[in-house]
């Protein structure tokens, strides 16, 4: 992100109608966090004799030349523009070197600047939470999703397009019971189902339509992504269950950061028992409080063999 040209331009104009002295000038860098190694193209400018124009150029130019734009001394500038009140006597009264008018019209134009991008991001943000709303909100009812997924079961489609379908049905039961959906996106060569927002925690989601023994590779792939995650959190559904050892295993040793999700879960959800927020409430709390990641929502209670 680069700090826009215009506002360069007229701060530029702004520093030179009111800072004469070339000692002022590199004082207002100095004063405004430029870096040592910044300030360095500048420091010998009775050396160099560097004019006050170029001072400015050259001060802008490496500012915008580091890896965060300079974003941080720039705006700190900008901001003291936007305030300035000194207008020093001695250059502005007695040696008249500067017009005070000239100076009050370039600073109340960096002004109007302002208020211009400050009404465009306003805009541009309320357009955004407009779309992020729309995005966020169920397509349909409880009772049309539940015949969305009772059709999968039907056979129509193959295991991997069901597989697909049951992301977009997932992601309805989310946004119904008020959860923030991520859709799915590739990062790293990964692909990611999408995520829900639970209390504050993004799980990340992955959605299987395959026998039990099937999703057994996918099972360890997801813990890996997951792991890779700050703080990473995630919710495995797997529609024909696990198998005893999937489980078992990636709880062994290691600290629990997935969750596993049946059909059976599904169908509780999808008949109006609980909430989709509510199951992952109940799979939290077990895996939270007895180490379990593949409970019955209902009771918590674990559902591998004892």
């Amino acid at each position: 992100m680069s700090f826009p040209a215009d506002f360069l331009g007229c701060m530029r104009t702004c520093i030179l109608s009111i800072l004469w002295a070339r000692k002022d000038i590199f004082a207002f860098f100095e004063r405004h966090d430029a870096e040592k190694a910044d300030l360095a193209v500048i420091a010998d400018y009775e050396t160099k004799n560097l004019n006050r124009s170029a001072m400015v150029d050259l001060m802008f130019a490496r500012l915008e030349s580091r890896p965060d734009g300079g974003l941080g001394p720039l705006r700190a500038m900008l901001q003291s523009l936007l305030d300035w009140k000194n207008f020093d006597p001695y250059y502005f009264d007695k040696i008249k070197k500067f017009d005070r008018k000239e100076a009050q019209r370039n600073l109340e134009h960096l002004k109007q600047l302002q208020e211009l991008r400050d009404g465009r991001i306003k805009e541009e943000r309320r357009r955004r939470e407009a779309a992020e709303a729309t995005a966020q909100k169920a397509r349909g009812t409880l009772e049309e999703v539940r015949k969305e997924y009772l059709a999968l079961h039907s056979g129509a489609l193959k295991p991997q397009a069901r597989g697909y379908a049951l992301e977009k049905i997932l992601s309805e039961l989310a946004k119904l019971s008020k959860l923030e959906v991520t859709q799915p996106f590739r990062v790293i060569g990964e692909q990611v189902d999408g995520a829900v927002k639970y209390e504050g925690e993004h799980y990340i989601i992955e959605a299987k339509w395959q026998d039990a023994a099937a999703a057994n590779e996918a099972v360890y792939q997801f813990a890996g992504k997951v792991e890779g995650k700050l703080h990473g959190r995630g919710l495995f559904f797997s529609v024909h269950g696990y198998s005893e050892n999937v489980v078992r295993s990636i709880v062994r040793g290691k600290s629990i950061n997935t969750m596993f999700v049946d059909g059976q879960d599904v169908m509780l959800v999808i008949e109006g028992n609980l909430s989709l927020a509510q199951m992952i409430d109940w799979k939290v709390k077990a895996a939270q409080t007895k180490g379990l990641i593949y409970v019955h929502p209902l009771t918590g209670e674990s559902k591998l063999p004892e």
